[in-house]
């Protein structure tokens, strides 16, 4: 066995051996990791700058000491004194691996640009946002009369405006008589409302009228991706949309490796908590730039996420939610200010609003989720499922409303798969396999046409073609199934079984061949063996979640079904059908609802009222823990088959008649699937 040391990459999850003194940026290339350099590797140019992880990762199997990359060198030194680099940033052309370590690149250091799966979703929004523009008249000041300039302000905002109490920071203090005196006494103030019987806050003042808009931010912080909605507080309209890797990927992939590296680690938490506070800082700033407008207009922002993110973003050690009985260091909404969460890049005196938790494994993306689909006004029984690395899961109807959460893990994500990555231009997104001759054909981000129609290699060429993200891994075990290349227990057959020379050995088990570009210097795309096992996994933690609320509310069926999130938006109904994600129902009945929780930040963004309805709703919504549920298990089982081991799926099985082939050591799958596994 190799003593060369152990090197991870993440988001990608790509890792390999490499002898000592080998470049970070060599490794990255050797493996096919996403990390750009334009300038040969002299340290001129910038754009390989990563980032190391120090400590322990249980996830990873590694223990990072301080000497894993060689010594800060002179041309590092010199390119820090001229341009600055982020504290614990490298060059990846200079450092060189000594041990084994875990490096994490960051979005500007990626030549394939993050794709924002979470676009904002069109949605008629009533207007009432927590802060607004109120143009006054102050009287000026008057040496008889020796009020001051604010309580002045104060007196014209209640003349005007029926606003009662007013308040304000020194730093807004500091500017407000010279801003008076510009504006010869007419100014525009930005007023913060909070709780009824509140002073409201003065977040900004602008001589004269302003007319160059306000602004707020709707943040759905996900355990592997952060997307931002940059929504105007005026007409609500979203002025542009991003998004970035979390960077606490490094850490841990899933939730629980982030709380298990805060246990191992001291001082991990605060680590966790800098990195993803520093990564909201970086994409306020490119969402103001892209929509072109200053980022001191942003006033607000809001925040959905799930606990544990909760946690790290308020700087709050995660432990507790790492073990029964799960507790929340608060459960409520708050109202902070942005200063508070070392929010740098937004006004200083920017508000920040987090929607409340469910309960300590269902967070308040949850809870946004809730406010967007409003499940406890549906005259039928709904089941809402928003996936992600933590998958959330809503059940219910007018009479009673059901929620939890299932550890799926970052497979769904592209995650932990062979040749996954993250949604961007390059990755294949959708596939089907002929069902007689088992070739496939795909699409990836960046261009419409098919892999089989004129002008695809035009558009993309054979080096344009660089993995499979999470909705496209997705689509390929579906079809793998329906074409009989996949058996029901998740094995995939031998070229000799399945009869096609794209099923390629690999060691004891085999892989499916969907591209390979190696000849031109391109990556070689399988789907193998352990791949499937990752989906089916994280598939059957879903399913099986849904089960147990559907066990709760003592029901074998549902209505219908929506799909939140990246994953509702970009996988047919027919492929998480097949796969076994989701219950049986007719496919009309599965529909999408895009960002639901994104949805439901930007309604809490716009609408205080609707701020105070959903504090109301999570405390009448059930919470039922999966990690405790004897059952959760026995369902968790049953679903790693194919599309079920015991749900005889009659919907599907009307539109879609799955073969039946057996690739296990009782059968070589060679009857063509006409011959079903014996049972035991």
């Amino acid at each position: 066995m190799s003593t060369d040391p152990l090197v991870v990459f993440t988001p990608s999850g790509k890792r390999g051996r490499f002898p000592k003194g080998t470049p970070v940026l060599t490794v990255a290339r050797q493996l096919g990791v996403d990390l750009d350099s334009v300038c040969g590797g002299r340290g001129i140019c910038s754009k390989c700058q990563i980032t190391p992880g120090y400590g322990a990762f249980s996830k990873h199997g590694v223990t990072v000491h301080e000497d894993a990359l060689s010594e800060w060198n002179s041309v590092e030194e010199r390119y820090d004194q001229k341009r600055g680099l982020k504290p614990g940033r490298r060059l990846g052309c200079q450092a060189q691996v000594m041990g084994d370590v875990v490096i994490d690149v960051p979005a500007e250091s990626q030549v394939h640009k993050q794709v924002v799966r979470k676009a904002a979703s069109a949605r008629v929004i009533a207007m009432d946002p927590g802060t607004k523009l109120y143009f006054v008249e102050v009287e000026e000041a008057d040496m008889h009369e020796p009020t001051g300039d604010l309580e002045r302000l104060a007196r014209a905002l209640k003349a005007e405006w029926g606003i009662d109490a007013i308040r304000a920071d020194l730093t807004l203090l500091s500017k407000l008589q010279p801003v008076l005196r510009k504006g010869k006494y007419q100014v525009t103030v930005a007023l913060h409302r909070g709780h009824a019987g509140d002073a409201a806050q003065v977040l900004e003042i602008w001589p004269g009228l302003h007319e160059d808009g306000l602004y707020g931010l709707a943040i759905d912080l996900g355990s592997t991706t952060v997307a931002a909605h940059l929504t105007d507080l005026v007409t609500g309209e979203v002025k542009a949309s991003s998004g970035i890797m979390n960077p606490q990927i490094r850490f841990g992939e899933d939730l629980m490796s982030r709380v298990s590296y805060s246990m191992m680690n001291p001082g991990g938490d605060k680590e966790m908590t800098a990195a993803v506070r520093d990564a909201i800082n970086t994409l306020a700033e490119e969402i103001a730039k892209e929509a072109e407008i200053d980022a001191g207009l942003i006033v607000e922002t809001v925040f959905v996420c799930n606990p544990v993110m909760h946690h790290l973003l308020l700087g709050i050690d995660p432990v507790e939610l790492g073990q029964a009985p799960f507790a929340l260091a608060t459960s409520s909404s708050l109202t902070l200010g942005a200063k508070e969460l070392d929010l740098a890049a937004i006004n200083p005196r920017a508000q920040v609003y987090i929607l409340p938790c469910i309960a300590g494994h269902v967070g308040a993306d949850c809870a946004a989720v809730a406010l967007s689909e409003e499940p406890g006004k549906s005259e039928d029984l709904a089941l809402i499922v928003d996936v992600g690395t933590n998958a959330e899961i809503l059940l219910g109807d007018k009479t009673r409303v059901l929620a939890c959460s299932s550890p799926t893990g970052p497979a769904f994500e592209g995650a932990q798969i062979s040749s996954g990555q993250r949604a961007a231009p390059g990755a294949i997104e959708a596939i089907r396999i002929d069902a007689e001759t088992k070739e496939p054909r795909f699409r990836v981000i960046g261009s419409d046409k098919w892999s089989d129609e004129d002008g695809f290699d035009d558009e993309v060429g054979a080096g344009g073609i660089t993995g499979i993200c999470g909705s496209g891994i997705i689509e390929a075990v579906a079809e793998l199934r329906m074409a009989g290349l996949l058996d029901e227990s998740g094995l995939l057959g031998s070229a000799e079984a399945t009869g096609t020379a794209r099923m390629i050995p690999e060691g004891r088990t085999h892989a499916y061949l969907i591209h390979d570009s190696t000849e031109h210097g391109g990556p070689r795309v399988t789907v193998t063996q352990g791949d499937i096992r990752a989906i089916q996994l994280a598939k059957s933690a879903l399913y099986a979640g849904a089960r147990l609320l559907m066990d709760e509310r003592g029901v074998d069926k549902v209505d219908r079904v929506v799909l939140a999130g990246a994953f509702g938006a970009h996988i047919s109904p027919l492929h998480a059908m097949v796969l076994g994600m989701i219950p049986d129902v007719p496919l009309d009945k599965v529909t999408s609802a895009g960002n639901a929780a994104g949805t439901g930040a930007r309604i809490a963004l716009c609408n205080v009222a609707a701020r105070r309805e959903i504090e109301r709703v999570v405390g009448e919504i059930t919470k039922v823990e999966t990690a405790i549920e004897p059952k959760f298990q026995e369902h968790f089982v049953a679903a790693n088959a194919i599309p079920h081991k015991t749900d005889p799926f009659p919907e599907l099985a009307k539109i879609v008649p799955l073969p039946s082939p057996s690739f296990n050591t009782h059968g070589d799958g060679s009857d063509g699937g006409r011959r079903k596994r014996r049972r035991g």
